[in-house]
């Protein structure tokens, strides 16, 4: 069975705050929302300026993640608790959804709701809804990652 991860609500706070000022200093300084998949799909799709600072935003979410992690020691002792078929399934789907849905949680979850877009809040709720979905299926229906 896999282990309960312990409630830290002040290490969520702070991730939550640090999560809302980049996505206000994107918005300041580059006048775009931070949407990650949108983010990613330029820096794949475009070129010149707009292409830097999307890398850089990327390379500074993976710099930042693995400096929090070594920091507090996050990841030792982690084991994946999928298959890797699995994972790959899964980032596939997630991949196509965010295209489909015309964005990812933090473009709609984060940037959106904080600008009272109903459309945003139709997505994010559904995104949510289909998450909470699919982890019943795969956990307790297929037996999957427990």
């Amino acid at each position: 069975m896999v282990e309960a991860t312990p409630f830290e609500p002040v290490a969520a706070l702070g991730g939550g705050v640090l999560i809302g000022l980049s996505a206000l200093l994107l918005m300041w300084s580059v006048g775009r929302i931070a949407g990650i998949s949108g983010i990613v799909f330029g820096a794949v799709s475009n070129g010149g300026e707009e292409r830097n600072w999307r890398l850089f935003f990327i390379g500074g979410l993976f710099i930042g993640s693995l400096i929090a992690a070594w920091l507090s020691g996050a990841l030792s002792g982690v084991t994946p608790v999928a298959s890797t078929p699995m994972m790959i399934a899964a980032g596939l789907i997630v991949g196509f959804g965010t295209r489909m849905g015309s964005g990812c949680t933090s473009g709609h979850g984060v940037c959106g709701i904080s600008r009272f877009s109903l459309r945003s809040v139709v997505a994010t709720v559904t995104f949510m809804a289909s998450g909470f979905i699919t982890v019943f299926v795969i956990r307790h229906l297929l037996g999957e990652g427990l």
